[in-house]
């Protein structure tokens, strides 16, 4: 393929965007940096300005999508309860909203097998558990819940959030397609809280 005309600088998000796309697509084993570089018109030495190596880019999309992530769930809890919604069932409402609108993400930050990449996702996957648990950890204490709930609890509704996700992803149903049984899920789940 012949290099394309530089119309846009060749930028990280560029690079993190195109790299996303094609790991999704086609594996992450099946992916070089010189195909990166040729899907993205330019030569593959010129990602090497932003990125060492091909595992350093696939850590850079793993650790954008969580900090992505975060900000939502932050988000979450900064602006006022819904009507009729708990901060908590808001919270797990975004994260099933998450994974079933960003579904390659998704897989890509919680379902992925292959060990080697596996080892990239933990520590963030750890992180992003810990934010959510914090986060529900704090709704139960200002609710005067007692403190044993607050190592369980948070662990029982990450697990079936992601569960809801997983059963969902598979056939790539959109939040919005799931809605109803997303609510109800939640639901069911924070009343027994």
């Amino acid at each position: 393929m012949a290099r394309r005309a530089v119309e846009q600088e060749l930028s990280r998000e560029r690079i993190l965007e195109a790299a996303r796309h094609l790991f999704i697509t086609k594996g992450y084993r099946a992916i070089s940096m010189r195909s990166i570089g040729q899907h993205l018109g330019y030569s593959h030495g010129s990602l090497y300005y932003h990125f060492k190596e091909k595992a350093e880019l696939f850590y850079a999309i793993v650790v954008d999508d969580f900090n992505y992530v975060a900000r939502l769930l932050s988000e979450v809890m900064d602006k006022p309860a819904e009507e009729g919604l708990g901060k908590v069932e808001q919270l797990m409402l975004e994260f099933i909203r998450f994974g079933l609108d960003h579904p390659y993400q998704y897989e890509i930050m919680f379902m992925i097998r292959d060990e080697e990449l596996l080892a990239y996702c933990r520590a963030e996957q750890g992180k992003c558990f810990e934010l959510f648990s914090g986060m529900v950890r704090r709704y139960l204490k200002e609710e005067g819940y007692v403190p044993e709930d607050w190592q369980s609890v948070p662990l029982t509704l990450f697990l079936s959030a992601h569960g809801f996700v997983s059963y969902y992803i598979q056939d790539k149903i959109k939040f919005d397609d799931v809605k109803a049984a997303a609510l109800s899920h939640v639901r069911v789940l924070c009343r027994n809280l």
